[in-house]
């Protein structure tokens, strides 16, 4: 959440920010305005308190002189039902400048380019060429529906629209993709790990899902208590470190995992209903790094690059776009997202978003180093997808089809793929 100090000490810019975040001046206004009556209810119960005890001493003093202190008492007992209400009046005051707090997005970060959706991101490069195909190029779905590698009718028999099954070559493409990139994240520095998929609320709250976007996540009760199916290994990955006081001389840390990811995809009717680009489930490797304010946004260049780097090798072309104000995620300051070339929709499709969420998230999780001062400081939290898998997948798919309906494995995966560099419809099982 926002530093509410900043919105008290720079008011007008604070609000010019979040304006293009789509926040209006009114609510900054009302949480001013309750900042300032909550702060002049602390003083107003401090002095009463000061006041209390003073009477307390004056009692005190009556009672070893054996003089009546009834009046003393009496006057010591109305200032504690004004302390009482003052403290129940500043409970209200906390809880609804929370409430306020807890649903503002974060102030978009100097250079970011302001604007409303999509339509007013800024493309920074692009990289490889596109295809040329001397025949027409089929989607994603139609090629692995052809070769039966990817079964959408079961999926949906099983457990409803926007599952998949996963078959033969097809298992082993995935498998051999997030293999593929674990193994370069290693190489970048990144320690793996393996996370709980199912999260408690307050790690949701951590990374900023929550309150906010309630009802985009699955959740189950299990002995009374909500847990929410993650819809990304950021949640799990970055709450990691919450409540935690690092050193320093650690930072940066790079954490990634492989996880599934479980999306209700609220609002998304009638979008990507076929194919692997909207699932209620799907797999995806996360990047997540905790650093200083001073290594934050270099870090953020760094893993966009990382991201960069598993497209570049599997011969994908892609380009990098930031993101405007109005396109970006609530917790992101900057936003870079990679999108990859899909031939049939003959365009760039999102595959990977990196962000920077500056102290965001720590001020929510409580993510804090204790810098070569000794003093505890906020820690700046990024993520990014490195990648996406079953966007990868799709594009492997559509950027390697041939003419036949077969499709070439990028080179660097034919390891990981037991050898196979083709999948044709005689392998598709992928049976020995």
């Amino acid at each position: 959440m926002i530093d509410v100090r900043l919105l008290r000490d720079n008011f007008d810019q604070v609000a010019e920010a979040l304006k293009g975040r789509g926040v209006e001046k009114e609510t900054l206004e009302h949480l001013r305005d309750l900042d300032q009556k909550r702060r002049q209810v602390i003083v107003e119960a401090e002095n009463l308190k000061k006041e209390r005890n003073i009477a307390s001493d004056a009692i005190g003093q009556l009672k070893r002189n054996k003089e009546n202190a009834d009046d003393k008492i009496q006057e010591m007992k109305a200032l504690g039902t004004k302390i009482k209400a003052l403290d129940s009046d500043l409970d209200q005051l906390d809880q609804e400048e929370h409430d306020i707090l807890a649903r503002i997005p974060n102030l978009p970060a100097e250079g970011v380019p302001v604007g409303e959706d999509e339509d007013e991101n800024v493309e920074i490069h692009r990289h490889g060429e596109t295809p040329e195909f001397d025949f027409e190029v089929k989607a994603h779905w139609d090629l692995a529906e052809d070769l039966d590698i990817l079964d959408w009718d079961a999926g949906a028999k099983v457990s409803g629209s926007r599952f998949v099954y996963y078959k033969g070559l097809g298992a082993r493409l995935e498998r051999a993709l997030y293999n593929f990139m674990l193994d370069q994240h290693q190489k970048e520095g990144y320690m793996e790990m393996i996370t709980p998929f199912l999260v408690n609320d307050q790690a949701m709250y951590g990374t900023g899902q929550f309150p906010k976007f309630t009802e985009d996540v699955y959740q189950i009760t299990n002995e009374g208590q909500d847990l929410t199916l993650i819809p990304t290994a950021e949640v799990p990955l970055t709450n990691y470190f919450a409540k935690e006081i690092l050193k320093e001389e650690d930072l940066p840390i790079r954490v990634t995992a492989l996880s599934p990811c479980f999306r209700s995809e609220a609002g998304s009717a009638g979008r990507d209903t076929r194919g692997l680009i909207r699932m209620h489930q799907f797999q995806k490797v996360e990047m997540v790094k905790v650093a200083t304010p001073d290594q934050s946004f270099d870090e953020l260049e760094a893993m966009t690059e990382n991201a960069e780097n598993i497209l570049d090798l599997l011969g994908l072309p892609y380009r990098r776009i930031v993101l405007c104000t109005g396109d970006m995620g609530f917790s992101a300051a900057k936003t870079y997202d990679i999108e990859v070339w899909m031939p049939a929709q003959n365009t760039y499709r999102e595959i990977s978003s990196c962000s920077n969420c500056v102290d965001f998230q720590a001020r929510r999780a409580q993510v804090r180093y204790r810098d070569i001062d000794g003093k505890t400081q906020l820690a700046h939290t990024l993520n990014g997808s490195g990648l996406a898998v079953g966007r990868t997948v799709a594009a492997v798919l559509e950027n390697g089809q041939n003419a036949d309906g077969s499709i070439t494995i990028p080179e660097v995966l034919v390891p990981y793929m037991g050898g196979v560099s083709q999948i044709t419809k005689e392998n598709a099982r992928g049976l020995n």
